[in-house]
């Protein structure tokens, strides 16, 4: 938007040409059809933060291509350092609204190390992880697993390979290390299911230990993702589970090998959310709805084409916004990802922001994450199925969504197809890479059915209740022991 840039007075040069269109479309009798797409908004001047990832894309996106301009909104980006600063300002206000990790609005409205009431009205997109290992790990992986000893392995590699390296490490006294990028984030979760789903123990969270390493197997510590491939390089960590560009960037620097995506680990899972306060929304609920508006049509202009992601990439790769090589980044978001050097392969869907109905936000997500709380002790105590639709449901907000998606119907942005007819609840799915089955809905069933972990809320056992014969016996027998002459 280089006429925006350029002028002295964005918004009043904006308001000019809103005006004149207004005009023009009133003498041509067009008003209602052309009006619908602006909103009185509350506050037009906002500040979003954003982690250097390329998932960031969608709020990136609505800025560069000016769907925010053409909502009235005047918005500034910024780079925050680590995901906790990025969630203290947003509860704080100096933040209006962020790019998040699934869990955080979901583990700060339950009270998981910071307590606030914030929600989502939109998921940002699905997939985009990796699990990297360095080097050495790999040699050793593929040392004790034969289906890795070739150019190209099958995908997904399970951590079987890595199982007798654990052990080797914990003999020696010194656990293997692996790093994941904040302890509600996805990364933590997918990293402790791809271990586990191998009997290994990424370790619980306690009332006494906050650090979520008891008995375990793996060490998991925080990492900004950033930071990533350079503590990889520097022996700090063995491994690690991040978003883009920083797995490919392992690749690049040959320092690491991603072994598995989220892609494989859960098929089409939720990644990264928009953010903002309860209480935000409930003062601009306008500004929440065309905040959303732009949102949702940059989703949807990232997945509509392989040159709309080409010239995403471009984007991205300016120092203001992720700040690493277009070559890097182009790796993962036009379609292909690449595991070892030159082994690159076809993943279309590594990167998803619309397709799927990805940015609706679904109660089943927010319930996938709350059983992963539970799973590994941040949630300390077992809940009722009811718990979990309640509090999924306080915090995923597919009412806003739908709100936003019909004036966007009604504008021709968006059809009506591309807006699901849904309860909140996907349908159940055991596209995981241990072929569980998870229904969002049956919440504590789903916990029941793993080995390594807390397990779910057991339903009552029903009290026994006598058989009438039996009872009628006992009757007898005490009328027949009452009435029995005494000797």
């Amino acid at each position: 938007m280089t006429y925006l840039q350029n002028s002295s007075s964005p918004k009043t040069w904006l308001s000019m040409c809103l005006a004149g269109m207004a005009a023009l479309t009133s003498t041509l009798g067009l008003m209602g059809s052309i009006r619908a797409e602006f909103l009185k908004v509350e506050k037009d001047e906002l500040k979003f933060g954003f982690i250097k990832l390329t998932d960031c894309a969608a709020l990136v996106l609505a800025k560069e291509l000016g769907y925010f301009e053409e909502e009235g909104l005047f918005v500034t980006l910024e780079a925050q350092a680590n995901w906790k600063v990025l969630l203290d300002r947003v509860i704080s206000g100096e933040l209006d609204g962020a790019h998040m990790l699934a869990g955080q609005p979901i583990g700060a409205t339950i009270g998981i190390g910071t307590k606030a009431d914030v929600i989502t009205p939109f998921s940002m997109d699905l997939n985009g992880n990796g699990i990297t290992v360095s080097n050495d790990i790999w040699k050793l992986m593929k040392a004790n697993d034969k289906s890795l000893q070739t150019e190209k392995p099958a995908h997904p590699i399970r951590a079987k390979g890595l199982v007798p390296v654990v052990q080797a490490f914990k003999d020696k006294g010194s656990p293997l290390r692996m790093g994941m990028v904040f302890p509600v984030s996805t990364h933590n979760y997918e990293l402790r299911y791809w271990l586990a789903a191998e009997g290994l123990s990424p370790g619980f969270y306690t009332p006494t230990d906050t650090t979520g390493t008891a008995d375990a197997d793996v060490l998991l510590s925080v990492t900004p993702p950033p930071q990533m491939p350079a503590t990889l390089e520097q022996g700090t960590i063995q491994g690690y589970c991040v978003g883009e560009p920083w797995n490919q960037q392992a690749v690049f620097k040959k320092i690491g090998v991603p072994v598995v995506t989220n892609w494989h680990i859960w098929k089409n899972n939720p990644e990264k959310v928009f953010g903002i306060t309860e209480a935000f929304a409930k003062k601009n609920p306008n500004t929440t709805l065309a905040i959303v508006k732009a949102l949702i049509r940059a989703g949807k202009w990232l997945d509509t084409s392989i040159t709309n992601r080409k010239k995403a990439v471009k984007i991205l790769a300016k120092p203001e916004y992720v700040g690493a090589d277009e070559i890097v980044i182009a790796n993962s978001m036009t379609g292909t990802f690449e595991f070892e050097k030159g082994d690159k392969r076809d993943m279309p869907d590594f990167n998803v922001f619309f397709r799927y109905f990805a940015t609706y936000p679904f109660y089943s997500d927010a319930v996938w994450f709350l059983t992963q709380m539970r799973r590994w002790g941040q949630i300390s105590e077992e809940k009722s199925d009811d718990w979990y639709d309640t509090t999924a449901k306080k915090v995923y907000r597919p009412d806003i969504y739908r709100k936003a998606a019909e004036l966007l119907i009604a504008e021709g942005h968006i059809s009506k197809n591309e807006v699901p007819e849904t309860d909140g609840y996907k349908a159940p799915t055991g596209e995981f890479i241990d072929g569980i089955v998870y229904d969002g809905k049956k919440p504590n069933d789903y916990l029941s059915k793993f080995a390594v972990g807390k397990q779910g809320k057991k339903p009552e056992a029903p009290k026994p209740v006598e058989a009438p014969k039996k009872k009628a016996k006992a009757a007898a027998k005490s009328e027949k022991k009452v009435s029995a002459p005494a000797k």
